[in-house]
This record gives C-alpha cells, sequence and structure tokens, in this order.
C-alpha cells in the first residue's frame, strides 16, 4: 500500500462472533478496521489484538437510540479525517417472535438495528461517496424460504436484501450481499444438533466463518459486481425448512 493510505472499513457488530471474524479477516487483507460494538462488553481476542496495535480503532453506538448510527459514522470519519471505503453492515438482533406473540416493541426494535441503522450509514456513505465506495450487508439465507420462527428478525433481514437492491442503483455507491447459513451456534444447539444440520444440507456441511469472511472480502473488491445477493450457506437456501435451525 505504499504511497496512499490503507483502505478504511467500518465493520458493524464487528468486535464479536461472526463480526470479529470479519474485522480480523479485513484486517489481514490491508485494511484498516472501525470496528463498531453495541456496548461494554470486551471485544473477542483477535480483534482485542488488532486493537491493540495498528490503526484500528472501536467505535461504540447503540443503534436503538436516535441518531446512533449516524454519529457513529461522523465519529468514524472524525477520527480517520475521511469516510470509510468500505461498510459491511453486520450488526443485528434476533428474537423468537412468531405471527402470535410479536408487538409493536419487538418489531420495532428489529427494524431499528436491522434495517434503519443499516440504510442511514448508507445514506452517509452515499453523501461522503469516497470513490469507490462499496458496501456489503449481512443477510441470512431464509431471505429465500422464509419460515414463521423469529418473525421480527426474519423480516428485518428480508427488508434488508430488498433495501440493498434499492440502494446499488444509488450513482456512486456499489451494493452486494452476503446471506450466510448457521456458522456460530448458540448454547441453544447440542453437539449432535449441528451435525444433524449439517448433513441436512445440499452440500452435507455448514459454512464456516472464514467463509463468510471471505465472501465479503470478495465482493468489497470486485468493482464490476453490484447489487449481487451471495449465498454462503452450504446450499440451505435451496430447500425450505419449516422452522429456525435451533428449533428442528
Amino acid at each position: 500500500m505504499t504511497g496512499r493510505a490503507a483502505p478504511l472499513a467500518l465493520v458493524t457488530g464487528g468486535a464479536r462472533r461472526l463480526g470479529a471474524v470479519l474485522s480480523a479477516r479485513l484486517a489481514a487483507a490491508g485494511y484498516v478496521v472501525a470496528v463498531h460494538a453495541s456496548g461494554a462488553l470486551p471485544p473477542d481476542p483477535a480483534v482485542a489484538a488488532m486493537l491493540a496495535g495498528g490503526d484500528h480503532a472501536l467505535f461504540a453506538a447503540d443503534f436503538t437510540e436516535d441518531g446512533a448510527a449516524t454519529g457513529l459514522f461522523a465519529a468514524v470519519h472524525r477520527h480517520y479525517g475521511r469516510a470509510p471505503d468500505l461498510l459491511v453492515n453486520n450488526a443485528a438482533i434476533f428474537g423468537n417472535d412468531d405471527l402470535a406473540t410479536t408487538c409493536h416493541a419487538e418489531l420495532a426494535r428489529h427494524y431499528t438495528v436491522n434495517l434503519v441503522a443499516p440504510a442511514l450509514l448508507m445514506r452517509a456513505l452515499a453523501a461522503a461517496r469516497p470513490a469507490g465506495a462499496a458496501v456489503v450487508n449481512i443477510v441470512d439465507q431464509r431471505v429465500v424460504h422464509p419460515h414463521r420462527d423469529q418473525l421480527s428478525y426474519t423480516l428485518s433481514k428480508v427488508a434488508l436484501a430488498a433495501l440493498g437492491a434499492i440502494a446499488a442503483q444509488q450513482p456512486g455507491l456499489r451494493v452486494n450481499a452476503v446471506a450466510p447459513g448457521l456458522v456460530l451456534p448458540t448454547a441453544d444447539y447440542a453437539p449432535d444438533q449441528m451435525r444433524r444440520l449439517a448433513a441436512a444440507m445440499p452440500l452435507g456441511a455448514l459454512p464456516t466463518p472464514g467463509a463468510i469472511a471471505d465472501a465479503v472480502l470478495f465482493l468489497a473488491g470486485q468493482g464490476a459486481i453490484n447489487g449481487a445477493l451471495l449465498f454462503v450457506d452450504g446450499g440451505a437456501h435451496l430447500r425450505p425448512f419449516t422452522a429456525d435451525f435451533v428449533n428442528l
């Protein structure tokens, strides 16, 4: 990168779990990474090591609060003196509501974090218009065959996929998406359940966090690709599931 500044990436939800893998992979590829976290939880070790040396920095913003997304973008711009070259909208929340149990507050909370924050960050990036600015949204393989579980989360991810297709038409902004399948299980999953779910995928395996990170890096660097939705899910989107993986 001699002679010019390293590209700057803003990764929302980039301090823990999948987001930490994305942040570390981009850093290894030569990006300076602005790592967003929603609260005070410590970052995963790989991100903590990144932050201990180099130009990477951690920024806190609670997307449920009004003005948090635009405030985050302004803070990153102010800290580095420039807008990000790459925005990775990874931050998300998910609950276990369905049509019988959901409510206004639950729907609004999911849409605020999973859709409104990405939209406002994309708006800010489009307004700043750094040359070759790119966005990669992290959606979900379920956008093809939505099921009834986790209604608010599912609706917000379907909407985010649609938002990406619309935003990709914005002059000067290149927007793509990665749709993961089950990548990092929570404590709700049993070991045997993970084995059975892997066997149920058309490829007979679940995607790795590294595969998701590689897909993000690929889309970030391909200047001729715009409006694409790349499934990295072991083929899960090819068949409908009756419920969320954790309930199978």
